[in-house]
């Protein structure tokens, strides 16, 4: 069924290594957004495609995904989280500049602003001091990685994800115009609230910054605040 011309779909990209299905329970806890996860090539019902590995293709891919699976509903907002921030920023400037869409907001989350690069890199480590690296930086690590089988699977697509957030650089210094919100956890060593907020200069619209209770991957516990914030500002 979709949505009311009058709801805002909230457009969701994951972090590394993940896929849509992560957002798959979003829409059983709210009533007020319209929820479209994006899936990206080598996870998933996409598993035998190749992963993207720069950002201009991903969103090249992701803005026809985006049109073809919208259907009547042209009211979006866009989010992400970590890896997935960049890629929704990218996607955010496309759809502010297609006027069959009307871009509500642009939600981040977890990540420094479009042109900040971490120090320290994941990117040709080998395979144990990678998922280290990726550990140390996430706080997280999936439980699918601790069987072989499995590990096998995912590696080569967590690789081209990481490969796509750590090479990625701002594809224009045009600010947005679109409000932008940055959410990070109150508890995340990963993001420091300086750099969250740091979102700010990127848009030429306004601006929100929040912090919701946990690390990093705070959402991965419970997402009923961050859809009550995202749905408030919408």
């Amino acid at each position: 069924m979709n949505p009311p011309a009058s709801q805002t779909t909230l457009v969701c990209l994951p972090f590394a290594g993940a896929g849509a299905s992560f957002f798959r329970s979003w829409s059983t806890i709210t009533d007020s957004l319209s929820i479209l996860p994006l899936q990206l090539p080598g996870r998933e019902r996409r598993i035998d495609e190749e992963p993207y590995r720069r950002s201009d293709e991903a969103v090249d891919g992701l803005m026809r995904d985006l049109l073809g699976e919208l259907g009547p509903a042209r009211r979006i907002a866009l989010f992400g989280h970590s890896l997935g921030a960049v890629l929704a920023y990218e996607l955010a400037q496309r759809a502010a500049s297609d006027p069959g869409l009307e871009l509500v907001g642009l939600f981040v989350s977890g990540s420094p602003e479009p042109g900040a690069q971490r120090e320290q890199r994941a990117t040709g480590l080998p395979d144990d001091a990678f998922l280290a690296r990726i550990n140390q930086f996430a706080g997280y690590r999936h439980e699918a990685l601790e069987d072989p089988e499995m590990r096998e699977m995912i590696l080569p697509t967590l690789r081209a994800d990481v490969e796509l957030h750590e090479s990625y650089t701002p594809s224009t210094g045009q600010p947005l115009d679109a409000p932008i919100t940055s959410i990070r956890g109150a508890d995340d060593t990963l993001v420091t609230a300086g750099e969250a907020a740091a979102w700010s200069k990127v848009t030429s619209r306004e601006f929100t910054y929040a912090e919701l209770p946990g690390g990093h991957m705070y959402l991965t516990d419970d997402a009923r605040e961050l859809l009550r914030l995202v749905a408030a500002s919408v």
